[in-house]
């Protein structure tokens, strides 16, 4: 065993990686149908450094595997960030998710008095019950001592496996069977005019009336087909090409319009035919469909946008991201200035722009070192809370002149898992030395303590959410996620509930309950005198 030690302690890049390996085996282990996926990494990180106290990579390395895993969070849905602060549900959200962050805090500042706590411990148990690493550097800095390193190292296994426990006995309790969304497609009807209310209106007033989510791609007349101009005059045995993901939406149009006549438009291509490209151009990823340009001379109409495994139905406000496959109708004529056009390169749905990366990951850790001055209490910076904020924003904006700050969907699920997995297992090996040499000083008292605080935060945040604001389950799974903070508690979250609210909720929260955890700490630092 020495010699293993030995090899572990001298070799701490095999040691990462090997505890990367361990804890994909452990995690895939299943127990009554619940396993702790990429979450087991941190626990195989904990035995081995416990096992191996000087084969710890260094801290860098984790930090930028947590770097990696919150700039590719923020660019993807910083849309749905800033949009759900402006919602009613995001606001209920953040509020269930303040008030368990507020209530986690003021029990541990109850172990003070009750059982001879010292304040450093008690505050480092609340930062490692909510595994806020900026909070306990937050309290370090105010108090110039190790004891929230203690308090933290704790509760911090805690923070992570407690919550991932919570959601499953939630799961269960409540009895949610929420299965994943069925992959959405582009379904096409060719209905025949027939309807006398129909017939002389223009294209744009027939749109007005079709249901949601059902679009026009093309129409055929005298022989042609053609692109449905907004103000064609629409004539009786028009054939028009509709468009929906949803099959009942488009029996409805066809009760609006007329009757079904299959293969009268698709069967012929010598005016419009139909392709797919990949978005792989810098001249339209980035852009909203309404704002792409095509070449002079060139009718084209944009009738498909399929992003992953789901199809959506294109509109002008819809923003191209790399990799998007395009469905197109367009002469055939014309076919190779539209592949010109999009760019058309497989490769897209794997490139990133290591400029666009670079510098929005520096402008976000740039971001992270600026001192926020808090009236009665000095101030604080919010470290890599910051550097998410601004992913978030460029997440929103998408685009800044030649600068595209998105990426491929599937090139940013690589990136971030990649980054999670880096993090916690440098995380678990660092923190095993302290967190058993603790745990035999201390004996279970602080692990019960961890324990009692983590639970108010869980239970206060999941009784606001679903009993006070009536949010559904998926979206509360998001948003104890994002209250508790790891991410591995999230990727555990997608599995309980495999929708996409639990990434959602747990954007909308997370930077703003890393702030509210900063503040409390440093608040509560400050009023008494620390």
């Amino acid at each position: 065993m020495d010699a293993v030690k030995a090899l572990l302690e001298a070799q701490p890049l095999f040691t990462l990686f090997l505890t990367v390996s361990l804890g994909y085996i452990v995690g895939e282990l299943s127990i009554k149908g619940v396993s702790l996926g990429s979450g087991a990494v941190l626990f195989v990180g904990l035995a081995i450094g416990g096992f191996a106290p000087k084969a710890g990579p260094p801290a860098l390395v984790g930090t930028l595997g947590l770097l990696l895993f919150l700039y590719g969070i923020g660019i993807q849905y910083g849309g749905q960030f800033f949009a759900g602060l402006t919602s009613a549900k995001g606001l209920k959200a953040n509020a269930a998710a303040a008030l368990g962050v507020v209530g986690a805090g003021f029990v541990s500042l109850a172990l003070i008095p009750l059982f001879g706590v010292k304040l450093d411990e008690s505050l480092g148990m609340f930062a490692g019950s909510g595994t806020s690493t900026a909070t306990l550097q937050a309290i370090i800095a105010a108090m110039h001592g190790d004891g929230a390193a203690v308090g933290y190292s704790v509760a911090y296994p805690f923070g992570v496996a407690g919550p991932i426990l919570f959601l499953y006995i939630l799961g269960a309790v409540l009895n949610a069977k929420i299965e994943a969304p069925q992959e959405r497609a582009i379904e096409m009807a060719e209905i025949c005019l027939r309807n006398r209310d129909v017939i002389g209106q223009r294209m744009s007033e027939l749109k007005t009336r079709l249901p949601a989510g059902v679009a026009i791609a093309a129409l055929r007349r005298e022989h042609h087909n053609q692109l449905p101009a907004d103000d064609l005059i629409l004539q009786a045995d028009d054939v028009l090409l509709a468009t929906a993901t949803d099959p009942a939406l488009l029996r409805e149009a066809e009760t609006l319009i007329g009757e079904l006549q299959p293969g009268r438009i698709s069967s012929h291509r010598e005016d419009l035919d139909y392709i797919r490209v990949f978005a792989s151009s810098r001249a339209v990823v980035g852009l909203a469909l309404g704002d792409v340009r095509f070449p002079e001379g060139v009718e084209c109409s944009i009738v498909q946008l399929r992003r992953g495994d789901a199809d959506m139905l294109p509109g002008p406000g819809q923003i191209l991201e790399f990799g998007d496959r395009v469905g197109l109708l367009v002469n055939r004529a014309h076919v190779k200035a539209m592949r010109k056009l999009f760019g058309d390169s497989i490769k897209g749905t794997a490139e990133l722009s290591f400029i666009s990366i670079g510098i929005g990951a520096a402008l976000g850790l740039l971001a992270g070192m600026i001192p926020l001055p808090i009236p009665g209490t000095g101030k604080l910076t919010l470290g890599l809370a910051a550097l998410l904020l601004v992913a978030l924003y460029l997440g929103k904006i998408r685009r800044s002149g030649p600068f595209v700050w998105t990426m491929p969907l599937s090139a940013n699920l690589v990136l971030r898992n990649f980054g999670l997995t880096i993090f916690l297992a440098q995380v678990g090996i660092a923190s095993g030395p302290k967190f058993f040499a603790t745990i035999s000083v201390t004996g279970a008292s602080f692990l019960l303590y961890g324990v009692v605080i983590l639970l108010a935060l869980v239970l206060i945040t999941a009784l606001c959410c679903l009993w006070v604001f009536k949010l559904p389950f998926d979206t509360t799974v998001g948003v104890i996620s994002g209250a508790t903070g790891n991410p591995a508690i999230l990727a555990f979250g997608n599995r309980v509930a495999p929708t996409d609210q639990p990434d959602l909720g747990y954007a909308m929260i997370f930077p703003s309950m890393t702030i509210a955890k900063i503040l409390f700490a440093q608040i509560a630092v400050a009023l008494a005198g620390g």
